[in-house]
């Protein structure tokens, strides 16, 4: 028996995975402790583990700081996670040292879990709620100018509130240190190795486990006619345009249609609903999507996973940078298509093309059956319980690093030769030119430079 501390942000795709981790823990006899917040109170009781409220240590948000959050600001919710940090402290100190937790279960963007695991050095898992990201994987992210701004303009005012923790003893080089994943950490990550984009430059600190569910139920889609299933996830899904396009394109077609808006929508903006499509501010999502022919999905990691768990086919609608590279990863699996016109047509167009294609249907039954294999709640109750872990063999990320460090030396010793060179043998007026082509190009060479290594230890790593 161990003790085991939970922790997480407050967020449903955060949390949800985490909670029949928590339960097969429970059941295999040991001690969970869940610091949580109060709208998680009674799923996180029904597992088993015990709950301790952290509301009190929420910060008072301004109306722009709220904001932010709402609309997924990077910088806002990393100074809300470090000012959440400092407010803890003081409480999180005396919880460790009356439980004394054996090992730390935290999500990967809780920094109050990590820091208090190296803190307090204890074994600590991170709960890894999207893919795994590091220097490979991250090139699926697609972030817009928006987002870009964000963090970009965001650093100063990260850097100032990562100072303010050094009195407290944490001392962080910065706000990327905390939430990157690297090769020496123990993770759970909620897919397989197979969906997982370049999973082969992860050592085996990371469980690929698959889906994190409660639900044995198997796909089951044989019916009068087609089920499509509608849902924006639970943060960005204020969204009576979207919807009320959905409902104009599919009001008319020979399909069941079910929307899941959650409660931030005021639901009489649709107006009234046509007799094939019903609205609800939440649904069962894993027995719709066990029923479901098309799934059009904000693509969150949660809501993708669950669909190909159900083996239903997506329209695939991302909002954010991070959901951007699930989305990617779909349609390379050939389990679903990029929504790229939101129009009324735009999405009738899409839904047909799901429905009169089989191809989508048959690769998400194969996904399906990829991540029914995997180890699942077990194996990831094991590995916790097990940490920490050591690895052997290849360190393929490391291998590329050197391979990369190699190219870099060889790459600026050409520039500055041609620099000499030019200078030398033409002119030194024009050697500035040579320096910005070279600056300019270093990056998308060394990308293709990158990957064409990354191929070459891989198959040196798989012998």
């Amino acid at each position: 028996m161990k003790k085991i501390a939970f922790f997480c942000i407050p967020a449903h795709g955060h949390t949800n995975p985490m909670l029949p981790v928590a339960a097969e823990l429970v059941r295999r006899g040991n001690i969970v402790r869940f610091y949580s917040f109060n709208e998680f109170e009674e799923k996180i009781k029904s597992t088993g583990a015990d709950f301790i409220s952290c509301d009190s240590f929420l910060p008072e948000l301004t109306a722009q700081e709220e904001t932010g959050l709402k609309n997924v600001s990077t910088t806002e919710m990393t100074i809300q996670d470090i000012r959440i940090t400092r407010n803890m402290d003081d409480f999180l100190n005396k919880e460790f040292a009356s439980f004394r937790p054996d090992v730390v279960y935290t999500d990967s963007v809780c920094f109050w879990g990590k820091l208090s695991a190296w803190k307090h050095q204890i074994p600590m898992v991170v709960s890894t709620s999207t893919f795994a990201f590091n220097q490979m994987s991250s090139q699926y992210m697609k972030n817009s100018p928006k987002e870009l701004a964000d963090m970009i303009l965001g650093l100063p005012r990260i850097s100032k509130e990562l100072k303010k923790l050094e009195p407290y003893g944490y001392h962080v080089k910065n706000a990327l240190s905390l939430v990157q994943s690297d090769n020496h950490t123990d993770s759970v990550v909620y897919t397989s190795r197979k969906f997982q984009p370049y999973a082969e430059s992860f050592s085996e600190h990371y469980a690929f486990i698959g889906p994190s569910v409660f639900s044995n139920v198997m796909p089951g889609k044989e019916k009068e006619r087609p089920l499509i299933y509608i849902s924006m996830g639970t943060v960005i899904n204020d969204r009576p345009d979207f919807y009320g396009n959905c409902i104009d394109a599919l009001k008319d077609i020979n399909a069941d249609v079910i929307i899941s808006c959650g409660n931030a929508m005021n639901r009489e903006l649709l107006g009234t609903l046509p007799d094939n499509i019903s609205v609800y501010p939440y649904v069962d999502q894993l027995d719709v999507l066990s029923k479901a022919d098309v799934f059009i999905t904000h693509c969150g990691m949660n809501s993708v996973s669950e669909s190909l768990y159900m083996a239903a086919p997506m329209i695939l609608y991302p909002q954010t940078g991070e959901q951007c590279a699930v989305a990617r990863r779909v349609t390379e699996i050939g389990a679903g298509i990029l929504l790229r016109d939101d129009s009324s047509e735009g999405i009738r167009t899409a839904v047909q093309e799901i429905l009169n294609n089989d191809a989508y249907a048959k690769a998400a039954t194969e996904c399906s059956a990829d991540f029914r294999a995997c180890s699942g709640t077990v194996g990831a109750a094991e590995f916790i319980e097990n940490a920490p872990h050591t690895t052997k063999g290849t360190d393929v990320l490391s291998e590329l690093n050197k391979e990369n460090a190699k190219f870099q030396l060889l790459y600026w010793l050409i520039v500055i030769a041609s620099i000499i060179l030019t200078g030398l043998g033409i002119s030194w007026k024009f050697v500035w030119i040579i320096g910005l082509a070279a600056g300019v190009l270093s990056a998308p060479i060394g990308k293709v430079v990158q990957k064409r290594n990354y191929t070459r230890v891989v198959e040196k790593w798989r012998g």
